[in-house]
């Protein structure tokens, strides 16, 4: 097992002390973006004590430390998963061959493209969710918001890594330009468009962590397959943070849900507004809208650069060694295209098609958690049941984009479109409803926000009125 050193500058396991030369360009990275931090982090509770995991060791058992900690002082580092013995290339055409411990120069722009869209995504959310402390439902949540937070901070340091280590000056130009990028800035947003929408409520929040950061678990999957050792070691351990993340989106949908369904029982009329609650009405439409959104991060249905990346060994398929054909070079895999006017069914190139294998299994474990939603919904006995739309139901990227798709995938016209869009998607009114619930944060320890329910249980074995942020 890879030693950890916590008591330098960076806490990292990768022997940083070894190369002067990186030590000294991370240490004058790190002043830019705890400024970065400063300047775009939570609002408003960067001097308070935060009851946060830190990670510690790359071990599954024991791998993060629980205890207070002011936010800009938090140990950022670098921990890369333990490295595989004589590990070899899973996939493509290099498949059995020694894995790189260095960039291939034919390979070396294309990597570097792909570290820098996955680091990029990491400080966009941070940006995207740097007022939510401010309207938060409970300390319990608060805390959970800024664990995720300085999480994705961590997983900026893990790219910016690479990037110096292996890129030269242009990596080290690329992690520059991360911190110099703002989500939703019309002049320097961020890469990927659902990392520049508007995250402004706690249902955003909830749906964001459930379905984007799950986007994040099937790329970071995807990625540590990678020949590229250090890429795959450093998404392995990313993978184990962000697990988090999504119990944080699962678990905070459903609790909005449970409070649904009990305040439509308070009210004569089953008005879960008249009652001060999220109606489950729009608890779909903030589904449809982060759904379809993230939808589009996983890249066209028919891809060359797809193709080119399993080939060359980049990017593999969630899961890689369990699948048959390692090479994939005669198989196929059916995609839904539109020809004349209409949909058909096209058998394409299996690695032109795995943007859409990854996306399909992302859409099975997304319906995983709707289920789990759902249950409680018919415990309650409401009448009411939540969906996933159809994967070509309001796409701004891929073959789907431009075109217009009800709930079920069926083409529609623009004015069919125009006349149900309010129906189907979130409407100002009801962002601006949502938003209204929130006007007043709870910081009391053990407090919820009368729109969701409280939690089960505590944080590690902590009681629910627990001083979780110490505000």
């Amino acid at each position: 097992m890879s030693n950890v050193v916590t008591d330098e500058k960076i806490p990292n396991n990768v022997n940083l002390s070894s190369d002067r030369r990186l030590q000294r360009a991370l240490e004058d990275w790190q002043p830019n973006f705890i400024n970065w931090w400063m300047e775009m982090g939570p609002e408003g509770f960067q001097q308070d004590d935060v009851y946060l995991r830190t990670a510690i060791s790359v071990d599954h058992e024991g791998w993060a430390n629980f205890g207070y900690v002011k936010m800009p002082d938090y140990r950022w580092g670098i921990f890369l998963a333990d490295p595989v013995a004589d590990r070899t290339i899973g996939f493509g055409d290099e498949f059995g061959k020694p894995a790189w411990q260095q960039v291939p120069g034919e390979h070396r722009n294309t990597l570097r493209r792909l570290i820098v869209t996955q680091g990029d995504t990491e400080p966009a959310s941070v940006e995207q969710q740097r007022l939510l402390g401010l309207t938060c439902p409970s300390l319990y949540d608060l805390r959970n918001l800024f664990q995720v937070n300085v999480e994705e901070g961590r997983h900026l340091w893990a790219m910016v890594y690479l990037l110096h280590s292996y890129f030269g000056r242009d990596g080290r130009e690329e992690a520059d330009a991360m911190l110099e990028r703002r989500s939703g800035d019309p002049d320097k947003p961020r890469i990927l468009g659902t990392f520049n929408e508007p995250c402004q409520d706690w249902l955003s929040f909830f749906m964001f962590t459930f379905f984007t950061d799950r986007d994040g678990k099937y790329q970071l999957l995807a990625l540590s397959q990678s020949a590229f050792d250090p890429l795959s070691r450093t998404t392995r351990f990313m993978l184990t943070e962000e697990a988090h993340h999504m119990f944080v989106g699962e678990t905070g949908v459903l609790r909005v849900v449970q409070r649904s369904c009990e305040l439509a029982r308070l009210d004569p009329n089953g008005d879960v507004r008249a009652q001060g609650g999220v109606d489950l009405d729009t608890v779909q439409k903030y589904l449809n809208f982060w759904f379809s959104s993230s939808l589009d991060l996983f890249g066209g249905e028919i891809s060359s650069n797809a193709a080119s990346y399993f080939a060359s060994g980049l990017k593999g398929r969630a899961k890689e060694e369990k699948q048959e054909d390692h090479v994939a070079l005669t198989g196929t895999y059916r995609v839904p295209v539109m020809k004349d006017g209409r949909l058909v069914d096209e058998d394409v190139p299996l690695r032109a098609a795995m943007n859409e294998i990854l996306r399909d299994e992302y859409v099975y474990d997304c319906q995983r958690g709707v289920d789990k939603w759902n249950r409680t919904i018919k415990e309650a006995g409401v009448d009411f049941e939540l969906k996933l739309p159809s994967k070509r139901f309001n796409r701004a990227g891929g073959i789907y984009a431009g075109m217009r798709f009800d709930l079920d995938g069926a083409l529609i016209s623009e004015e069919a479109w125009s006349a149900q869009r309010d129906r189907w998607l979130p409407t100002d009114a009801d962002r601006a409803y949502v938003k209204s619930l929130m006007t007043r944060p709870v910081y009391e320890p053990g407090k919820m926000a009368q729109w969701i329910a409280a939690p089960k249980q505590g944080i590690k074995g902590t009681p629910l009125d627990f001083e979780y942020v110490r505000h």
